[in-house]
């Protein structure tokens, strides 16, 4: 008599088949504009950040900070309009403000602006 080989279970054929992702997800969308976190380190890093970015090939960018964070951003864009891109534009600047909870559950207010540069 000849052996039946087993069958595989139907749990396995399933989790080799990948779910189909939609063509045009809002991770495309947010692909096209670079986004540069401001902080704490050196003026500088975020200026080759942003220099890296537009070599890259990246059509806009957009630079974000908040707080104490916010006139290192300032100081960013300027060096890189006054040094490094000198026929940078300024498209749009947004300032708002956040509510933020602290670790000892307090809310706070802080400010923060966005600042979109296109590549020109």
């Amino acid at each position: 008599m000849a052996e039946e080989e087993p069958k595989q279970p139907e749990k396995t054929q399933k989790a080799e088949e990948k779910p189909e992702q939609p063509e045009h997800s809002e991770k495309t969308q947010k692909a096209e504009e670079n986004v540069v976190f401001i902080g704490k380190k050196p003026i500088m890093n975020y200026v080759i950040a942003c220099l890296t970015s537009f070599n890259a090939g990246g059509s806009k960018l957009c630079i974000k900070a908040r707080g104490r964070a916010i006139s290192r951003a300032v100081d960013t864009v300027e060096l890189l309009r006054r040094s490094f891109m000198k026929d940078l534009k300024l498209v749009e600047i947004e300032i708002g403000t956040e509510e933020v909870t602290g670790q000892d559950g307090r809310r706070s207010n802080v400010s923060t602006i966005e600042i979109a540069i296109p590549k020109a």
